[in-house]
């Protein structure tokens, strides 16, 4: 049975997939085996037969060079640009969390690190219908994972990572590190974010991410380190 992390965002479109698909790369070109994993995809793109496709999970799947079917890498997928949970009441196609977790476990067997990647932020709702209420740090939770959590370098990520770190934490989600987007060396105001996230949390900011990065700077044995 493999290791597991779950990567998740202040907020959406702080580029958690580039991000992720970074940490998943850093450890195949180490020769380790490593795999990727998504409960659920809303905002699919459309194929030219008119099939829904993955875009996140299939940018992973080609830029860490996993070589894995579609199928193996998301149970859910919805059209719709909008929260899991309503594109899910939309479609009547609501998230059954025991195939997701059989997935997931599915997943793990197959590869000695596996990465799950959320859906927008850590209280991202799943599933809110009148059988279940669920968000995701209750899939994180069933499923026993660490976290690394993506943060865009700029104004404003010092509340919204203290923010995330907080919850995390109230919820006893262990907090493996943040990973910092859109870097620009230099910047006074990005490294006072910096230090000021690690200042106030204690969370180490174990990477920064510039823009068009190709790799992750950071040693691949410590990466591997943070999975459990």
């Amino acid at each position: 049975m493999g290791k597991g992390i779950f990567v998740t965002g202040t907020g959406t479109d702080i580029g958690k997939t580039y991000v992720t698909a970074l940490v998943v790369k850093r450890l195949r070109d180490a020769g380790l085996a490593a795999g990727y994993y998504k409960a659920a995809i809303s905002g699919a793109e459309i194929g030219e037969a008119g099939e829904l496709l993955p875009g996140d999970a299939l940018y992973v799947n080609e830029v860490a060079g996993i070589g894995e079917t579609t199928e193996n890498l998301v149970s859910y997928v919805y059209k719709e640009a909008v929260s899991p949970h309503l594109a899910a009441r939309w479609n009547n196609r609501p998230i059954d969390f025991d195939r997701v977790e059989a997935d997931f476990r599915r997943a793990l067997a197959k590869y000695d690190y596996l990465t799950m990647e959320g859906s927008g932020g850590i209280i991202c709702p799943l599933r809110w219908d009148e059988e279940q209420h669920v968000i995701l740090d209750d899939l994180v939770k069933r499923l026993g994972l660490g976290t690394l959590i993506v943060a865009d370098a700029g104004l404003g990520t010092i509340n919204s990572a203290v923010l995330t770190i907080e919850h995390l934490r109230a919820r006893d989600i262990p907090i493996r590190g943040v990973l910092l987007n859109n870097w620009h060396p230099g910047d006074a105001m990005q490294e006072d974010n910096r230090q000021m996230i690690e200042a106030m949390t204690g969370v180490p900011v174990i990477a920064v991410v510039q823009k068009d990065d190709r790799a992750l700077d950071i040693a691949a044995d410590f990466l591997a380190s943070l999975y459990a």
